[in-house]
């Protein structure tokens, strides 16, 4: 997209001299900034702004970029007309398509066609357009241009970006890159990031979305960016429900905010909740050096407002520096003497300037210091702009953070403004200011955070694929316990078991596994065996297994009529080890997500557990253990022993790699998987694995898939 960006020339097809028309606002928005040619097109020609005009875009001919403003149904020709002339950047300001109707969404495919036809880089349809700062070009109907900075922005909702362009006008945040991205046509989320990522006058890269069209192509993108420059996205919907077509534990917990929470933290994007948030954040990243680690001072005239900046940096993950013993000596000997030398340092209420300077001074000398919060209130003898500029002054050269708080209304705002224009991060709540530096902190880590392949396992693929293709050519899309050899193919250790479907060969199996037994029902459309009665535990006998087994098939069939009865089968019964449960569920935009948690009360009531995108790597896999509230029961919790966390930790990349292998698994669990004392190992117990409808030639790789399904959870 640098071409776009960078256009010397931009044509306006549907320009107008008409208030009110959007090729009247484009037009003026070009030429009340832009210094490159600018070329309306109106098929009435003459002159429009005092610039010649041109019947179409062919009589000019190519152009870096064109901007078009007409109706939507006209649209499709005047791009493959765009396209024979030779112009690979469009901007569509046009709406009319897929938000409309289906006719619109026809409409819209054919600019997809045109647009691969002719190797063309298309932003909308039914977007804001585009801007670039640095050469002033605002091809967009917002009627201002935003101020030069190091943050860009990508949307998919226009009026976010009228709303941002407004809030940071008012606080002189500046911006290199804007995008409205509307429909997604051609140029998407992935294709704005890499560009970001490239821009040497971007040094934060920030996004507005509502949904993602290549999840996986995404996670990619981030990665790499994330590596060079933070990102920072607001992803809304995030109450929204998805599909109730579930059946496992694992598509019943995944909420449709899931995937994207699991995503953003894999592949090192910093999520904010809100447009101030993204503000807040953005701007001190984009004009702060990071932290060398998480412990802050603090610098405050008032006790109080100290004490509540403390409560929110020890709840957000910060910690107060322990200030060493010069430092407090070089405090006490410079400030008054009822001023506060501990951290959080108070200068007092009549503090000045010239004290406010020597604290900040000292305190950033201080090796125990990793960031600095510069907190004012207002007294009646504060001087709120000298302060400020002591501020100013020390941020230009420091090395570490000063984020400042000037907690206070109508007295700052001289203040404020000179804090804006010298481009050091302010905020009106300490709360936000904490907030912040968190934030600069936790890309500190993000930054040199490694991103190892998935391992490779000698598995036997055949079994499998033969599996699936039999389950479907009989029609079957659950598959449960008679499955367990998709486990063993993967090298999953399972739980000794016998199938039967007789009475008398339930018994004689029983006999040669020996006692104690569980018996389960078999059968796929039963999903919770014991709500119908389809586990009996603790058989210690022959008699009791047969009467076990008549008991299930006497009275399953009046809970479940509808239910196909296999058969049974047998184990032997496990003790000692901890229950805990692996699902995955297939999401619409990001494919395979994993799940993790314990099991019995834990995932069915407490509904602990940790999701991740398949295929996980190592780091990944032992994120998703220790992320669980109660990792700690895994790890000899008053007294118990310990359990084998890397057997679970095997099994997970085992399965991330089953359901990468075959994406027509639409959702699987074990479950549970018997964990047993560290070194022992762990054994697969139950599992159930449902099949997307179709044949596996029909399936969808996650990029195509996040176009055409709905959401499977």
């Amino acid at each position: 997209m640098h071409d776009m960006f960078n256009a010397k020339s931009v044509a306006v097809i549907g320009a107008s001299e008409t208030k009110g028309k959007i090729g009247y606002d484009i037009m003026k928005s070009l030429l009340n900034y832009y210094k490159g040619e600018i070329v309306p097109v109106n098929p009435k020609g003459g002159k429009i702004h005092g610039l010649p005009a041109y019947t179409s875009i062919k009589e000019h001919g190519p152009v870096d970029l064109a901007v078009i403003t007409i109706p939507s149904h006209i649209i499709p020709a005047t791009v493959e007309e765009c396209g024979e002339t030779g112009i690979k950047n469009i901007v569509v300001i046009s709406a009319g398509f897929k938000e409309v109707d289906e006719e619109g969404a026809k409409l819209e495919n054919q600019l997809v066609e045109i647009s691969k036809k002719y190797g063309i880089k298309l932003v909308g349809p039914n977007c804001l357009g585009i801007m670039n700062t640095y050469n002033n070009m605002n091809a967009s109907f917002s009627s201002d241009i935003a101020h030069k900075g190091k943050i860009s922005f990508m949307t998919q909702s226009g009026a976010i970006m009228a709303a941002i362009l407004d809030y940071a006008d008012k606080k002189n945040i500046g911006f290199s890159r804007i995008v409205s991205l509307g429909n997604k046509a051609v140029i998407n989320e992935n294709d704005c990031m890499k560009d970001f990522m490239e821009d040497e006058n971007t040094n934060v890269i920030t996004a507005y979305l509502e949904g993602i069209v290549d999840g996986q192509g995404f996670i990619e993108a981030s990665k790499k960016a994330s590596k060079k420059k933070p990102v920072l996205v607001i992803k809304s919907g995030r109450t929204s429900k998805g599909s109730e077509a579930v059946s496992s534990h694992t598509g019943t917990i995944a909420g449709s905010d899931s995937a994207y929470e699991a995503a953003f933290s894999q592949c090192g994007i910093i999520r904010v909740n809100s447009l101030d948030e993204l503000m807040d954040y953005s701007s001190a990243l984009a004009l702060s050096p990071l932290p060398k680690g998480n412990k802050i001072a603090i610098i405050t005239n008032a006790g109080g407002p100290a004490i509540m900046t403390t409560d929110v940096a020890i709840r957000k993950g910060l910690e107060l520096a322990q200030l060493t013993c010069e430092t407090r000596q070089t405090l006490k000997d410079g400030l008054p003497e009822t001023a506060s030398v501990k951290n959080p340092v108070d200068v007092l209420g009549d503090a000045s300037p010239e004290r406010y300077a020597f604290a900040l001074e000292t305190i950033l000398e201080d090796p125990n210091v990793d960031g600095v919060i510069y907190l004012v209130t207002p007294q009646s003898v504060t001087d709120a702009e000298g302060i400020a500029q002591v501020a100013i002054e020390h941020a230009k050269k420091s090395e570490k953070p000063i984020l400042c708080s000037f907690f206070g209304g109508t007295s700052f705002e001289g203040a404020e403004k000179l804090l804006a224009e010298e481009q050091v991060p302010n905020y009106l709540y300490p709360k936000r200011a904490v907030k912040s530096m968190k934030k600069l902190y936790d890309y500190s880590i993000i930054k040199e955070q490694e991103y190892p392949k998935a391992p490779e396992f000698n598995v036997d693929k055949v079994t499998v694929k033969n599996i699936i293709e039999d389950a479907k050519e009989k029609g079957m899309h659950t598959l449960g316990l008679e499955s367990f050899d998709i486990l063993k193919a993967y090298g999953i250790p399972t739980v000794g078991t016998a199938i039967t479907t007789t009475v008398e060969d339930t018994v004689k199996a029983a006999e040669e596994i020996g006692y104690p037994l569980v018996m389960k029902i078999v059968s796929p459309q039963i999903s919770h065996k014991s709500d119908v009665g389809g586990i009996k535990l603790n058989l210690n006998n022959a008699d009791e297994v047969r009467a076990a087994y008549e008991d299930m098939m006497e009275n399953i069939p009046k809970k479940e009529p509808e239910a196909t009865l296999e058969g049974v089968q047998l184990q032997k019964m496990l003790s000692g080890g901890t229950e805990v449960i692996i699902g995955m569920v297939q999401d619409p935009a990001f494919g395979p997500m994993l799940m993790f948690g314990l099991g019995g009360i834990y995932v069915e009531v407490l509904k602990d557990v940790k999701f991740a995108i398949a295929p996980v790597n190592d780091i990944e896999a032992e994120e998703m253990i220790s992320g669980i509230k109660t990792h700690e029961l895994l790890e000899g919790a008053r007294g118990d022993n310990p359990k084998d966390v890397e057997a679970i930790l095997d099994i997970i990349l085992r399965i991330s790699k089953l359901v990468t292998d075959f994406p027509e698994i639409n959702e699987f669990e074990i479950n549970p998987l018997m964990v047993f004392d560290e070194g022992e190992g762990a054994l697969a117990v139950d599992m159930r694995l449902m099949l997307k409808e179709g044949k596996s030639s029909d399936l969808l790789q996650p990029s195509e898939r996040s176009m055409k399904l709905k959401s499977s959870h």
